[in-house]
């Protein structure tokens, strides 16, 4: 065989394969999302850090060991839903006792506007925290002057677990933050995107008899 005819027999060969992945892959049917339900329904909670919340962008790390928000589990019945995770809006977490991995420099973190999050029942037991536009905002003073933006310019997902408990709790390991960062020397504008850190111990404020908790 010429070697043109043997290159267009390959190309047909791996087109046909293509086609034929094409055709699996959207004939695959979607995942579909089971069915969740946080209780006790209409309770007020609240979340605050346990141990540490770490943000880092680029080379810098900002450590914050005070962290707390709060929120209500949707009254019944849309604290359940059949097909999908239930959401409930949170106050925007505050955060306070922060250090910089830079010498000489001091962060501050300021944080606003409309924050939500969502729980999916399954194995493991997913949570979806949403951070609004420029939701959050941390600055630095000293030696280095920077300003990191969170979520610059559209909400941001920042994926975590749930483990059900007494209290429950709300864990975030190496979730990935979109920012902006701007500043002068020392601050690390290059960064896109930042890796997020904590874990939040989450309580029954209606009843501190109970616990909160998520399931099918």
């Amino acid at each position: 065989m010429s070697r043109t005819r043997t290159a267009l027999a390959l190309g047909t060969a791996a087109a046909g394969a293509i086609a034929l992945a094409s055709v699996t892959a959207s004939a695959a049917p979607a995942p579909v999302a089971g069915s969740t339900t946080v209780t006790p329904a209409g309770h007020d909670f609240k979340a605050v850090l346990s141990g540490k919340a770490t943000l880092k962008a680029g080379s810098v790390t900002v450590t914050c060991t005070v962290s707390v928000s709060t929120g209500t589990v949707p009254a019944a019945p849309g604290n359940s839903n059949p097909a999908g995770p239930v959401s409930s809006p949170i106050s925007p977490p505050t955060y306070s006792s922060c250090t910089s991995s830079m010498p000489g420099v001091t962060p501050t973190v300021t944080t606003s506007g409309a924050w939500a999050v969502s729980m999916q029942d399954g194995s493991p037991i997913t949570a979806t925290m949403t951070v609004p536009t420029g939701g959050l905002v941390l600055k630095t003073t000293g030696l280095a002057s920077c300003t990191v933006t969170a979520a610059p310019t559209a909400p941001a997902s920042v994926a975590g677990a749930w483990v059900n408990g007494s209290p429950s709790s709300l864990t975030f390991t190496n979730a990935s933050v979109p920012v902006k960062v701007t500043g002068g020397f020392g601050c690390p504008t290059s960064a896109t995107a930042s890796v997020f850190n904590a874990v939040y111990k989450v309580s029954d404020v209606t009843d501190p008899a109970q616990d909160i908790t998520v399931g099918p």
